[in-house]
């Protein structure tokens, strides 16, 4: 396993022990050596997603911060394909969509662009796209972050509120029970709250490796959207509306 994958699999444990003695932790990782282990654990500390606390214990930080495109998109491909099939088929010929920036998101793309439907996105990886192409592609200037290629701002947001969007598709960093969905910036927050109110129907596509995650910018509350992911959670479910199949 890469690095990524190895902490984020610390990761996925300490979310569900919510605390561990590093010996504990071992036992769960068989395949990884204790010096792998407590490099990673190193790691994960300096950039805040765990706490080691007096006694040798390690605890989960529930805030996340933004993972490289170039990264996330070799992530969980099986699950983002599958969201984005589920995502695709709740669009219909002739529609007005907006894609958000994100993986996930350019997953559905490259399903999307298939349709004769009006595309209209922040997602730059749309320049990639080499598939066939039948719908109807405007993508909105605005400052452009690389790593996460995307476009937000000002001069995006001015753009994005001349559309009534049919469809919205949304990325989200973290979906939380208490927290909602979030993400890291405050630039992207802003952005996806103006798409959230130009559209008549909108979804939060995210993984299930993002449930009872939160990041720092909150963008709506729980009971304020649907999402689609690959799985179902109970907890989740009693505030927002799940499509998982």
């Amino acid at each position: 396993m890469i690095p990524y994958e190895r902490q984020e699999r610390i990761l996925q444990i300490l979310k569900e022990q919510k605390m561990m003695k590093i010996n504990d932790l071992h036992v769960l990782l068989p395949n990884m050596s204790m010096s792998t282990l407590r490099r990673d654990i190193k790691e994960l500390e300096s950039s805040n997603k765990i706490k080691t606390l007096s006694g040798g214990a390690i605890k989960h930080q529930t805030k996340s911060t933004e993972i490289p495109i170039s990264t996330k998109s070799t992530l969980n491909v099986k699950e983002k394909e599958y969201i984005a099939k589920l995502a695709v088929k709740q669009v219909n010929e002739f529609e007005t969509v907006y894609v958000d920036s994100g993986s996930t998101c350019t997953f559905l793309l490259e399903e999307l662009v298939k349709k004769n439907v009006n595309i209209i996105t922040t997602n730059t990886n749309i320049l990639t796209l080499t598939n066939d192409i039948y719908a109807n592609i405007t993508l909105i200037g605005g400052e452009y972050n690389k790593k996460i290629s995307s476009l937000s701002g000002p001069l995006t947001e001015e753009n994005l509120k001349k559309y009534i969007f049919d469809k919205a598709f949304i990325g989200a960093n973290g979906i939380d029970k208490k927290f909602g969905a979030t993400t890291p910036s405050i630039q992207e927050s802003s952005k996806k709250k103006v798409i959230f109110n130009q559209s008549k129907d909108s979804y939060f596509l995210c993984d299930s490796s993002k449930y009872h995650s939160s990041s720092s910018v909150k963008v709506a509350n729980l009971n304020e959207i649907k999402i689609i992911s690959d799985k179902y959670d109970e907890e989740i479910a009693e505030q927002a509306m799940i499509i998982y199949k």
